[in-house]
């Protein structure tokens, strides 16, 4: 992948399965046996079984490792492993990933997975509670002894800009979480199913940190998600419709720190997600009219208005009001405030029901589904299509 030119891994791979474990916020067993069910599970719609596969990917913050994922489910010889580091950021990249490998021809079947007791367990909403030296670590130095110690805090810090600098208030993130709610109360799946919000119930939220209120934060989940790539011709012989992996792509911006990346000219966008959109714009050919659903990911409203700007749906400052009028259908599933926070992967296995057309929250006719991963963290992001 090139920041300059297109690529050539647009339409060689496709997701052929998708499983999911229920999420909860206790789910009573270890992440490695929710690992465990989720690959099942995707094996399974996808008409596979755990033998046809030769290839795992997770996240560097991921409990259960890939040889033992690999020994739990019954796989046999794996000829690719890989994880990718930064948190949420990761989740499309695991995608591309896997693509890249059956494309090539290193593996002919690969998972991505995601597994974590993030409620019960870990807590990554409760900050930094401690971290080992590493290079990393030090950039957080510039920020603990300020009281910036939570995810929910760094965010809030480049959430004020914006909302300074455009002349909004804090109801601007509430269409997000309006939108996503609205979505999660259809979605059977969904947490917050049956339970959807107003405006004035966001605004009713208590504060968490400036200018965030307790609605705009996603929740923290247990649970588990997986998801099967292998090429676009072996999908086609499969049980499920293929979601064609039209375009993939990373993302890491000039200055880029992971959620702290205040010394930055500007704080009002995500430069990190800017150079996922033009490579996913390059390499797809499509443009933000071409797109029927947008899953953008969510662990806190404003950055959602950030993605939409990054990626030219509207102008800077004018993502709430995008947002208001429903101008493309977003986070058809409830997103991570609405459904769970698996850490993006439930949003591409959304993306990959709006294909088939079997979203709880169809979209009629959807043929192209942009799919983001974290932000605020060096990133990553899809375009998934039908095929043909």
């Amino acid at each position: 992948m090139s920041v300059r030119g297109a690529d050539s891994l647009g339409k060689r791979a496709a997701i052929a399965g998708i499983g999911a474990t229920e999420f909860s916020k206790d789910s009573g067993r270890s992440e490695l046996k929710l690992a465990v069910e989720a690959v099942h599970a995707a094996l399974d719609d996808a008409g596979l079984t755990p033998s046809d596969v030769d290839g795992l990917v997770t996240f560097t913050m991921d409990t259960s490792p890939e040889i033992t994922v690999a020994q739990a489910t019954g796989m046999g010889e794996l000829s690719f492993f890989s994880r990718v580091h930064y948190g949420g950021g990761a989740a499309c990249a695991t995608v591309q990933q896997a693509a890249l490998a059956v494309a090539t021809g290193v593996a002919e079947v690969v998972v991505c997975y995601r597994a974590f007791n993030e409620r019960s367990g870990r807590r990554f909403g409760s900050g930094v509670q401690h971290r080992e030296p590493s290079a990393e670590g030090a950039a957080l130095g510039w920020s603990l002894p300020f009281g910036l110690l939570t995810p929910a805090s760094w965010v809030a810090m480049v959430a004020q800009r914006y909302l300074h600098t455009y002349g909004l208030t804090p109801e601007a993130f509430g269409h997000v979480a309006v939108t996503d709610r609205r979505h999660a109360a259809k979605n059977p799946a969904a947490y917050f199913y049956g339970k959807p919000i107003t405006l004035a119930d966001h605004a009713a939220s208590r504060w968490i940190v400036e200018p965030l209120r307790l609605l705009d934060c996603c929740q923290e989940t247990d649970g588990g998600q997986a998801l099967v790539v292998t090429t676009t011709e072996r999908a086609r012989d499969l049980r499920q419709r293929p979601a064609v992996i039209t375009a993939a792509a990373q993302g890491a911006g000039r200055r880029q720190e992971a959620m702290t990346s205040f010394y930055r000219d500007d704080l009002t966008g995500l430069p990190e997600m800017g150079v996922v959109a033009r490579q996913l714009w390059r390499t797809s050919g499509l443009t933000p009219a071409e797109i029927d659903v947008a899953i953008l990911y969510d662990h806190f409203t404003p950055f959602v208005l950030m993605q939409l700007e990054e990626f030219g749906f509207c102008a800077p400052g004018e993502a709430a009001a995008f947002v208001a009028a429903d101008a493309v259908p977003l986070n058809t599933h409830g997103g991570q405030l609405g459904e769970a926070y698996l850490h993006g992967m439930n949003g591409v296995a959304e993306a990959v029901r709006q294909l088939r057309g079997t979203s709880v929250n169809q979209t009629e006719g959807a043929a192209h589904v942009l799919v983001t991963a974290g932000t605020g963290v060096p990133t990553s992001g899809l375009v998934l299509g039908r095929d043909g």
